[in-house]
């Protein structure tokens, strides 16, 4: 089975994740996608980063009961910051019958090599880039394992989701219905 793998801090989710995940399961060739919260991306400020915790619970509540998303806790327990190959190796040995595929921005492509062992993850894993807002392409396309997704251009940010929210503007329908709720009663980014 493929299993795409959408990695972020989801901090919080909002429809453009949820978006771009249903376009990647319906035209990009696989089977399953599971949102793996991140509780420490390498190159973010954890300045204004909900606990794990909560961004799961965002995550759990966003996809709901829709059995073609997972949401993934699996880098909770390993060691930070989290670096992908070796969330990739873990899941590797945990889940052999899998085949992951990696999703990300193209906005990652530009720091692609200063990722961790980037050259392994192009060897052995195939990926999926969706274009954000901007993106002109990149000599990574070129690759055999990199796959440039036709997706619709979501400019819909997270840090958006946080500014608007403590400026006090109502923008529930930037989030799905059960995470609005969750965000509101928490008091979360105000």
């Amino acid at each position: 089975m493929k299993v795409g793998l959408y990695f972020g801090t989801f901090n919080p989710i909002h429809i453009g994740h949820l978006a771009i995940a249903n376009y990647m399961l319906e035209y990009a060739g696989i089977d399953k996608l599971w949102f793996v919260v991140s509780p420490q991306n390498p190159f973010k400020n954890k300045k204004h980063l909900l606990q794990d915790y909560h961004r799961l619970q965002l995550v759990n509540q966003a996809i709901d009961d829709d059995f073609r998303f997972a949401a993934s806790s699996i880098e909770f327990n390993l060691p930070k910051p989290s670096y992908t190959i070796d969330t990739l190796t873990y899941m590797h040995e945990k889940y052999p019958q899998h085949d992951f595929w990696l999703i990300v921005g193209s906005d990652n492509l530009d720091s692609f090599h200063k990722w961790k062992n980037y050259e392994e993850l192009l060897a052995n894993y195939n990926i999926l880039v969706y274009p954000r807002p901007g993106f002109q392409g990149s000599e990574w396309l070129n690759h055999p394992h990199v796959h440039l997704v036709d997706a619709p251009l979501m400019e819909i940010s997270a840090s958006f989701i946080r500014k608007a929210i403590k400026e006090g503007r109502d923008i529930r329908h930037f989030v799905p219905q059960k995470t609005w709720k969750y965000l509101t009663e928490m008091n979360f980014y105000k």
